[in-house]
């Protein structure tokens, strides 16, 4: 097999062990990050219900700024959602990628602006 594909097909492993260890509730919904290669997006996601309560991305809060600093931003800015809500914990979900970096950075700025992960 070509190594690209080995890659992903590992890929969708580890997201799916890591994703079934997780549920999120409406008291602790699950917050879900995903990376394209030029934005970051976060959501808090409510199993049980199959909702999705907010949501944001690095598109509508910062421009012109490094990935990771803006990934930081991000996570005070779902943090905020999440308080309106009445939400003050969420069980991240990283996905297929490794806790560090933008993934790291949104879970770090959303514990700086009080919510609980």
């Amino acid at each position: 097999m070509k190594r690209g594909l080995i890659k992903n097909i590992n890929r969708g492993f580890r997201k799916a062990r890591n994703r079934a260890k997780i549920l999120g509730t409406a008291e602790k919904p699950r917050l879900s990050v995903f990376r394209s290669n030029r934005y970051t997006y976060a959501q808090l996601i409510d199993d049980t219900q199959g909702k999705t309560l907010a949501a944001a991305s690095t598109q509508e809060s910062t421009k012109g700024s490094k990935k990771t600093e803006s990934a930081k931003v991000l996570g005070g800015l779902i943090a905020e959602k999440a308080k309106k809500l009445g939400v003050k914990q969420a069980v991240m979900n990283r996905s297929f990628y490794k806790f560090h970096g933008r993934v790291k950075a949104v879970a770090e700025g959303a514990n700086a602006a009080g919510l609980k992960i």
